[in-house]
């Protein structure tokens, strides 16, 4: 089992979430299946349709936010090494084929956004860049083949 890193406020906020799902959401979708199933034919109805698709969709989130917390390696940031890319890191990089500089955060489950360089500490791109330290050439191995960057700069 493949461990989901995440710092402290984010375990919490999906426990919540969890726990708003597993309460008030199902409560809500069992009384719109109720409300449906007093329209008649179970056959033809589609209100009764669409609220036991709510029902799946919801029961699958409420699986994946189970294992996800079941999992969950909660990270003390105040033991990461500062100038070493650790789990929570932002880093600034130079592309040295094209000389472009790229940013990105490693961030855990519930965190990530990689439209705005927030990337998974369990994704390929953050894998290669873990241990990485500050004037370090680091290959990253894509789909299009690898990837050379300098690390210009670590904060956390």
């Amino acid at each position: 089992m493949e461990k989901v890193y995440m710092v402290k406020d984010s375990y919490d906020k999906l426990k919540s979430e969890l726990e708003y799902l597993k309460t008030d959401k199902r409560m809500e979708i069992q009384a719109a299946i109720g409300t449906a199933r007093a329209h008649g034919d179970l056959r033809e109805n589609a209100e009764y349709d669409a609220a036991r698709e709510a029902q799946g969709l919801l029961e699958a989130k409420i699986r994946k936010l189970e294992d996800e917390l079941a999992r969950a390696e909660i990270v003390d940031s105040s033991k990461i090494p500062k100038d070493t890319i650790c789990f929570g890191a932002k880093v600034e990089l130079e592309d040295l084929e094209t000389g472009d500089i790229e940013n990105y955060q490693l961030v855990g489950a519930g965190d990530d956004d990689p439209m705005n360089g927030k990337i998974l500490v369990s994704s390929p791109v953050a894998k290669a860049l873990l241990g990485g330290k500050i004037d370090e050439i680091l290959e990253v191995d894509v789909p299009v083949g690898k990837l050379r960057y300098k690390v210009l700069r670590i904060e956390y």
